[in-house]
């Protein structure tokens, strides 16, 4: 009987060791997040993840310009974490990845257990010339010249263009680089907010080829630094006061209709008196998503206008309420 005791109690220690010693992992495959701010917040910044092509100055000379992203990350022995990035907004003129909001954001889910991304993308900034040969596709370029009203329109289409490319290349560079991070691809979140918003539900709701394929490698020889041959699933979609005027624009180029019933799930925050991206644009995705029958949700930030970020909803503001959806939406599991 006393060997019998010892023996067990041996296994007990042994099976605590275990436990003290590798990183936790759970049996099901769900992640597990936290519901408070638990973990330290590791960052790493200005990851390149791709390169792209810019314009030098006002001349049509290209050159190739790095991409890069932020990481923020817990600091545990998490080894199955879920995946969050998020495209900043600034009207495809500009912006940052570094918004105090973006950063805020990124803190709040790292500190719950979210590899958080946070990432840049070429705009308007980068594109002074007039010969957009390998930064946009040629259909692209002669819908854009044949309806654009000024050189600022035009720029702006181009923009819209190369900020879907880099931003669905620093997904697949996530998705490349998951086991960095202890990453599980299986539960990925896109955010956005204002064009980042736009951006957002084009990268969810178009096909992987898009916004890759139609450039040929010989007009824009940086496609090889996307990491073209990774696949991703997005789970779950966020956009603050974004809409649906990139997928419409893909339409009026290719005449294709990306929407289909497969189409990742969606939050939307958006402020009813935005007069920047219009309170409607939320209802015709509210409209577009119920045609189909997909689970979304669309939360009013009544009488807010265009980046309401401080908005709350019945004391919660948007951090909690994305968390809330994420965590239902995604069955994740919370201590």
């Amino acid at each position: 009987m006393y060997k019998v005791a010892c023996l067990n109690i041996l296994i007990i220690l042994l099976f605590i060791g275990c436990n003290n010693d590798e990183p936790v992992t759970p049996d099901n495959g769900i992640p597990i997040v936290s519901a408070d701010s638990s973990f330290p917040v590791m960052v790493d910044q200005d990851i390149i993840y791709a390169d792209g092509l810019s314009h030098g100055g006002v001349n049509n000379t290209t050159t190739e310009m790095p991409q890069t992203l932020d990481v923020y990350y817990p600091d545990n022995d998490l080894t199955n974490r879920p995946v969050f990035m998020f495209i900043h907004g600034g009207g495809f003129q500009g912006g940052t990845k570094t918004k105090p909001e973006i950063i805020d954001m990124a803190n709040y889910f790292a500190a719950r257990g979210w590899v958080f991304a946070s990432i840049d993308y070429r705009t308007t900034s980068d594109l002074g010339g007039t010969d957009f040969t390998g930064i946009a596709p040629q259909a692209w370029i002669d819908f854009t010249i044949q309806n654009a009203t000024t050189p600022g329109d035009a720029r702006t289409s181009m923009a819209m263009y190369t900020a879907q490319r880099d931003t669905k290349a620093a997904l697949r560079w996530i998705v490349a680089n998951s086991n960095t991070y202890n990453a599980n691809t299986d539960f990925i979140t896109v955010g956005g907010a204002s064009a980042g918003a736009i951006t957002t539900i084009a990268l969810g709701i178009s096909n992987q080829e898009d916004f890759k394929d139609e450039i040929p490698v010989t007009d824009d020889p940086t496609l090889a630094t996307t990491n073209p041959d990774e696949t991703y699933t997005v789970r779950s979609l966020v956009g603050f006061w974004g809409g649906n005027v990139k997928l419409e624009l893909f339409e009026s180029v290719y005449g294709i209709d990306r929407y289909d019933a497969n189409d990742p799930e969606l939050f939307i925050a958006h402020g009813t008196l935005d007069p920047t991206v219009l309170f409607s644009e939320a209802t015709e995705l509210d409209s577009i998503y119920n045609s189909l029958g997909i689970y979304h949700e669309l939360v009013p930030l009544v009488n807010e206008g265009h980046g309401a970020w401080n908005a709350t909803v019945d004391g919660k503001g948007l951090y909690e309420m994305t968390f809330d959806f994420l965590v239902d939406r995604q069955n994740l599991r919370v201590e």
